[in-house]
């Protein structure tokens, strides 16, 4: 893998991440197959990214003609393997289940060539568990992407135990490349940025529950007194609170600490249907 090939991307899953990864990296130059089981929410995400890029016109960020060129690089797909066989990375973007994601790659390293980079956008999950049942496991890579894609500079590229550095190296020329800017970790729980994201917007949720300020007040000292661009309970909003849970139970159990016991109101409104920005309600109203 020294001499890195990056003309044939291939996303699995048309979600929000999946899409954003598929825009970005098709207006770097890369061919794209977005891939999803359900044809129809490969489509609906294809028009999705139209619709993206529409806006993206209007404010004057992307021309008329490299919204179209970036369309026509971005294939919808329900074939797996017919899209692994020629694949050059792939970033899978699928929900955060490791029993999903460790089929998945025992698949992908079967399937794809013998250079392709097998990323995996994971915000928590174990890299070398990821890579337990692939038979390509050293070529088995984090590539924690953040949302809005399009517009968040970083990814986090996770080295498990068992991934080259060779993986390494095209993970962060890969980035480079997307126009990003990388940093490296170790494979650990929570990683870098979930591990303290988690917990700051763990703690948010606490204060609201003990009436200490409201959800808007304690986003805005966030975001006046230290800077940050959004507060963590609109970030909460905007992740998910279903994934905020699944994330603060697996970091609970992984690391022990009670730091990361998800408290009550966070289990109540997911149970609620309460998922921020998805579902129209979360620590905010959003319509529906």
């Amino acid at each position: 893998m020294t001499n890195f090939s990056f003309d044939h991307v291939l996303v699995l899953g048309a979600g929000t991440m999946g899409r954003g990864i598929a825009q970005v990296a098709a207006a770097t130059g890369s061919h794209v197959t977005l891939l999803d089981n359900d044809e129809a929410r490969a489509k609906a995400a294809h028009d999705g990214i139209a619709s993206s890029l529409e806006r993206a016109v209007a404010r004057g960020k992307v021309g008329a003609d490299e919204r179209t060129r970036i369309l026509a690089a971005i294939r919808p797909s329900t074939d797996l393997d017919g899209a692994a066989k020629d694949a050059d990375v792939v970033v899978e973007a699928v929900p955060e289940k490791i029993e999903i994601k460790r089929a998945l790659f025992a698949r992908l390293g079967k399937t794809c060539p013998s250079h392709t980079l097998l990323g995996s956008n994971t915000s928590s999950l174990s890299i070398a568990s990821i890579a337990q049942d692939c038979p390509a496991a050293e070529r088995v890579i984090g590539l924690h992407f953040f949302n809005p894609v399009p517009a968040m500079a970083l990814i986090e590229i996770v080295h498990g135990r068992q991934t080259a550095q060779a993986s390494v190296d095209a993970a962060v020329a890969f980035a480079l490349r997307l126009g990003k800017d990388p940093i490296l970790v170790r494979d650990s729980p929570g990683f870098a940025t979930s591990r303290l994201g988690v917990l700051l917007g763990l703690e948010a949720m606490r204060m609201v529950e003990e009436e200490v300020a409201s959800a808007a007040d304690i986003d805005k000292a966030m975001k006046l007194g230290y800077r940050h661009p959004m507060g963590p309970l609109e970030l909460t909003d905007l992740v998910g609170l279903d994934v905020r849970l699944a994330i603060a139970e697996h970091l609970h159990r992984e690391l022990g600490s009670e730091t990361f016991r998800p408290p009550e109101i966070l289990r109540r409104m997911v149970a609620e249907g309460r998922l921020g920005k998805k579902s129209g309600k979360g620590f905010y109203d959003h319509g529906t």
